[in-house]
């Protein structure tokens, strides 16, 4: 079941920022089914939140910020992407100053506590995005480039090519987020020494050091009292400060491919601001946080706009249930028998229809000058449906009924009139227990919602043969 799921316990880090250089404590708490994540200044008067929202992403100039109101959440995108590889989505971050600490440079501690405490499945559906074609951004200054391929799964390739002779050209791809934690958490962010002095003027960096970053060496030539200068200029005790090879300090790289491993973690927070998982292949060449946010953008309206077009259904196929068939399942007859077909059946959902005419007997007392189909009775209609999907699922289903416990958050969108065909899409909000069936349904005319409602329901065996 894709379900979401969150935290079964809180958990408590503490590490400076890296820009800021501020101290900051940061707790994950567990929060409730469609909370999403949010972070919380509780330094602040009336403790405000600030929602993980690529559409609130104001700075992205060596790290990804959000503001709220003049409340900013500083360098999320590590936390993010730990939080987005192992399928936590929602819970509560409360911080006690702007910038999410540090740590070691990369995500593997978020990684490894988040491990250490567990998730905890929920009651509620998890939404993907799922688009249907490739959709490409280039931004033409950098030369960078990110394009989405329509798949079945998650998949990120990262071409790093900087032009740069130390790093060279790099690649790094995953395929499943399951090797996240060994390939790609423990990746430290990392940056070239010729940059560290503008990074230092611009007031950035200020909790950088040789223990959170890789410094490359991009100099053919550099002198220990040039390092040692750098040092004082950032703040930096300089003692000990060496060169090996390319690297600050005898810092061996975890993989000879480590920059761009860890520009795919940022990808991945990055693209976690949208707010649900992504079902595509990403391909990005020369990412930053500009180019990933700006195409998380692009991403989230083309869903968007997927959601407003009508909803696609094959009824011209054979139906898998006939209305003799489904009369053998259910105990219903005329006149209260309300569905007509029922088109497929999965694991975890169902899709049924009910032709609307106009010999319904109830047009004869519902509006009959102005013909509507009940509210009460599109909700019956939905309702026999998830009850034939419920006694899909046992054996002898005529020696069983469905009987409604609940129903929740219903909406009628749209009349439904005398020739309408009537889509029910139906799938389980959560796994069937003890004979209970908590289905998310939604009917649709002209591929368009009229009628959506969440259902309980129980399977009971009435007799035996």
């Amino acid at each position: 079941m894709n379900n979401q799921k969150t935290l079964k316990e809180s958990i408590e880090f503490n590490g400076l920022g890296l820009h800021t250089g501020k101290k900051v404590c940061l707790v994950i708490i567990p929060a409730r089914e469609n909370h999403g994540i949010k972070f919380q200044r509780i330094d602040l008067p009336g403790a405000p939140i600030v929602p993980a929202d690529i559409d609130l992403v104001k700075d992205t100039q060596r790290s990804t910020t959000l503001e709220l109101n003049n409340v900013k959440i500083i360098t999320v995108e590590h936390l993010m992407s730990a939080l987005y590889a192992l399928g936590v989505n929602n819970v509560l971050v409360k911080m006690n100053n702007s910038e999410v600490p540090i740590l070691d440079g990369s995500a593997k501690i978020f990684v490894d506590e988040i491990q250490k405490v567990g998730l905890k499945d929920q009651n509620a559906p998890l939404k993907f995005i799922n688009l249907p074609n490739p959709i490409n951004y280039s931004d033409f200054e950098s030369g960078a480039e990110i394009l989405f391929v329509p798949a079945n799964n998650f998949i990120l390739s990262v071409v790093l090519d900087y032009q740069n002779p130390v790093l060279g050209t790099q690649y790094a791809e995953i395929r499943n987020l399951e090797n996240y934690p060994e390939e790609i958490a423990p990746c430290k962010t990392f940056v070239l020494l010729t940059e560290l002095e503008k990074l230092a003027q611009a007031n950035l960096i200020k909790g950088g050091d040789l223990q959170n970053a890789i410094v490359l060496v991009d100099r053919d030539e550099i002198k220990i009292q040039e390092i040692k200068k750098l040092a004082h200029l950032l703040g930096k005790d300089d003692t000990d400060i060496q060169v090996n090879g390319n690297v600050l300090n005898n810092c061996e790289l975890q993989f000879f491919n480590e920059p761009a491993r860890h520009k795919l973690l940022d990808v991945i927070g990055d693209l976690a601001l949208i707010g649900m998982p992504i079902m595509g292949h990403i391909i990005t060449k020369k990412p930053g946080h500009k180019l990933n946010t700006s195409f998380a953008q692009i991403l989230k309206k083309a869903m968007k706009e997927q959601e407003k077009s009508p909803r696609k259904f094959d009824l011209s196929k054979k139906p898998l249930y006939d209305i003799v068939a489904i009369e053998k399942m259910l105990p219903h007859r005329y006149p209260f028998l309300l569905i007509d077909k029922i088109m497929e059946i999965t694991d975890n959902g169902i899709i049924g229809v009910k032709n609307v005419t106009m010999n319904e007997n109830f047009f004869m007392g519902h509006f009959p000058n102005n013909p509507v189909m009940p509210g009460v009775l599109q909700i019956e209609a939905m309702a026999q449906t998830g009850g034939i999907f419920s006694l899909s699922k046992v054996k002898e289903p005529h020696l069983y009924s469905t009987y409604f416990m609940k129903i929740d958050n219903v909406k009628f969108k749209k009349k439904v009139i005398p020739g309408d065909t009537v889509v029910f899409d139906l799938n389980l909000i959560s796994p069937i227990r003890r004979g209970l069936v908590h289905m998310k349904g939604k009917g649709y005319v002209n591929g368009v919602i009229c009628i959506e409602a969440e259902m309980l329901a129980q399977v009971v065996k009435d007799r035996e043969e």
